[in-house]
């Protein structure tokens, strides 16, 4: 029989395949190593296949579409509910070959290698920006054990950490100096790495007309607008800026019954590292809104006086999102002036 949609359970080198035909009817059970296959679908007719989105399935979704396939991609959560009994690859197969046949399903676009390339910058960036701040900690930690204090932020110590030990040097064991000096020959290490990211991300953002519109926003920089054209690829998605926001988590969560609607804090949803530099640049504007009369500022400060500078940054993110959403599927080629375009480091 004609197998007209499958289920693949993707794993690191074995993976579950559950295939149906076109009455519902189980065709297929198997597990198929890695290497196999690309090997075992070319032979197999043009079908509707179900990958969970996860580690890989990007990937598996080009190739498998190349031989012809109709590959979509589901967010892990959207596919729990269709699973039966417990946890396996087997019943996983299962519960994302049914899934994949709902005709309210949300899928998740399949990203291009380019796109995925530029978000590996960031991430990248990212991590190296922890292990500096880790460094910065550490650092700070064992010099307050002599006495010795610095003030926070990474250009605070890497400007007055060699002056400091220049002047104490007579104070410190010997092993000690040794030690801090090490200590700032990683930091700085660090920070030209940092900064040979930056510069990709710039250039990322020159290079990329679609992000140098959207760096007009305020609140927007290279950082935010390359990562947002890359996470968010297919703006067209969405049916409105606030399905975007809620894609991101920037909507209160709700636990809404009987007609009565209650909302709870924002639901965090979505991609992590973009909120966060949405939600920071957003508290970068909100420094100069006291100052300005335009509606948006005095709709922040209302927001400000009355809930709080917290949630008034959380909502400018969630407008900005909607901007940004505007923007990329609207094509427009102007967008709010922004007097200052200002990102704090993530």
């Amino acid at each position: 029989m004609k197998i007209t949609t499958s289920g693949i359970d993707v794993a690191k080198s074995v993976f579950q395949v559950h295939g149906v035909e076109e009455r519902g009817n189980v065709v297929l059970r198997r597990q198929i190593r890695r290497s196999q296959l690309l090997l075992f679908f070319s032979k197999l007719g043009p079908c509707l296949m179900g990958v969970e989105a996860c580690a890989s399935s990007h990937y598996w979704a080009r190739k498998l579409t190349a031989l012809g396939h109709t590959v979509c991609l589901m967010a892990p959560q959207f596919v729990k509910p269709y699973r039966k009994n417990d946890k396996n690859d087997y019943n996983d197969a299962e519960a994302i070959c049914e899934a994949v046949q709902r005709p309210n399903m949300r899928f998740v676009p399949v990203k291009s290698p380019q796109q995925q390339a530029e978000l590996a910058v960031h991430r990248i960036r990212r991590r190296l920006v922890s292990e500096r701040t880790a460094l910065i900690n550490q650092l700070r930690g064992l010099l307050g054990e002599y006495g010795l204090i610095l003030a926070q932020g990474a250009n605070h110590v890497r400007s007055n950490l060699p002056a400091l030990l220049e002047e104490c040097s007579d104070a410190l064991p010997p092993l000690a100096m040794e030690l801090f000096r090490d200590l700032y020959e990683e930091l700085v290490q660090l920070e030209q790495r940092i900064g040979v990211y930056e510069r990709r991300v710039e250039r990322l953002y020159r290079g990329n007309p679609l992000c140098q519109r959207l760096g007009q926003v305020e609140g927007v920089g290279a950082l935010t607008a390359t990562a947002f054209v890359a996470t968010v690829a297919h703006a067209a998605q969405f049916k409105n800026g606030r399905q975007c926001a809620a894609w991101l988590g920037l909507v209160p969560k709700q636990d809404s019954t009987g007609g009565k609607p209650r909302l709870l804090g924002i639901s965090k949803r979505g991609d992590v590292y973009l909120r966060t530099l949405l939600v920071h640049g957003a508290r970068s504007a909100m420094r100069h809104t006291p100052k300005r009369d335009d509606p948006k500022s005095r709709w922040v400060e209302q927001i400000r006086k009355r809930r709080g500078e917290n949630i008034a940054a959380v909502a400018l993110a969630a407008k900005h999102a909607r901007i940004l959403w505007a923007l990329m599927v609207q094509g427009e080629s102007s967008a709010p002036p922004a007097t200052h375009s200002i990102e704090q480091t993530v």
